[in-house]
C-alpha cells in the first residue's frame, strides 16, 4: 500500500520549491548572468592546462593556475560591484576611502 503524505508535509516541500525557484529567479536576474555561464567552462579549460604543466615539469605554473581558479571561484561568489565612472575621484563619504 501506498503511503501518502500528510498535508504538512505536502506544504513544506512546496513552500521549499517556492525558496528554490525565487533563489533561482535572483540568480537569473544578475547583471553577470553571461559571465556565470561561461565561468564553469573556463574552469574546466584552466584545471587541464594546469594538469598538462604539471604533467611537463613545470609545477610553478600550475600552482600559479590553481591559485587564480580559488580567487576566480571567490570572485564569482559574490555579487559584482557597481562600476564606478572613469576618472572619477574618491569622496571622504566613498565607500573604499581609508582614513590614514
Amino acid at each position: 500500500m501506498v503511503e501518502r503524505r500528510s498535508d504538512a508535509e505536502r506544504i513544506a516541500a512546496l513552500q521549499a520549491k517556492i525558496e528554490s525557484l525565487r533563489s533561482k529567479a535572483s540568480e537569473a536576474s544578475r547583471p553577470d548572468q553571461a559571465v556565470l555561464r561561461e565561468a564553469p567552462k573556463l574552469h574546466k579549460r584552466l584545471r587541464e592546462f594546469a594538469q598538462l604543466a604539471n604533467d611537463n615539469g613545470r609545477g610553478d605554473v600550475a600552482n600559479s593556475i590553481v591559485a587564480f581558479i580559488a580567487g576566480l571561484d571567490r570572485m564569482m561568489q559574490s555579487a559584482p560591484e557597481p562600476s564606478r565612472r572613469p576618472g572619477a575621484r574618491r569622496t571622504s563619504d566613498s565607500a573604499d576611502w581609508t582614513e590614514r
